[in-house]
């Protein structure tokens, strides 16, 4: 029972990254509430819980906003790219359900839109991660979002029940767990992206040496 509550203990070491992930939700909704600014404060949330995750995280708060400030030019242009799509695609949906009619052109376009939908949900889940691991163009950026989602497919299945199931807690069952929130979800989905991540890092020091 003592070994249980030893600061080295897989239990405190789990209770410990749980409150990690609390702080870093609070740190990272306060700098969202601009919402020009979401791009880097997501972006600096996984900087830091990829640290959480392999034991680098040191100062949480410092780490957060150096990352914070360190990629906020480049996340901000990502963000604001993705969110006009993003509008761009709800306005295309309400247009398609309320223009809803038996016609191959409806179903085509509507499987367009679906196939659209889909893509942008990959886009989002890794292109913060990436933003928070590696220096690249905004295009090279979202292009590899989308080509690791689709490679990694079952991380991506993982990380979208992940993400789901959090909403789904906090609308219909416990609405109070929104304190653990997005940086919870962060925190699980980089315990996923770690090996990814590595895995890239290897192949472009590769690159690099050739």
């Amino acid at each position: 029972m003592r070994n249980i509550f030893h600061p080295d203990s897989s239990v405190m070491q789990f209770i410990t990254k749980i409150a990690y992930s609390t702080y870093l939700n609070l740190l990272w909704f306060i700098c969202c509430i601009p919402i020009v600014t979401i791009g880097a404060s997501t972006t600096a949330l996984f900087s830091v819980t990829l640290k959480v995750i392999n034991k680098e995280e040191g100062n949480l708060t410092i780490n957060f906003f150096q990352s914070f400030k360190q990629n906020f030019i480049y996340a901000t242009k990502v963000w604001l790219l993705l969110l006009s799509f993003g509008i761009i695609l709800c306005i295309d949906g309400y247009i398609l359900y309320h223009l809803r009619f038996e016609h191959i052109f409806w179903t085509i376009l509507t499987a367009i839109f679906v196939i659209m939908v889909i893509g942008f949900h990959i886009i989002l889940m890794y292109v913060f991660p990436l933003m928070a691991s590696f220096d690249n163009t905004v295009f090279k950026t979202i292009k590899n979002s989308l080509f690791l989602g689709m490679k990694f497919l079952l991380c991506t299945v993982l990380m979208t029940v992940i993400y789901f199931s959090m909403i789904f807690i906090i609308i219909r069952i416990f609405t109070p767990a929104i304190i653990f929130g997005y940086g919870l979800c962060a925190l699980l989905c980089s315990y996923l992206l770690s090996n990814i991540m590595k895995l890239l890092k290897e192949q472009s020091q590769t690159n690099a040496n050739k």
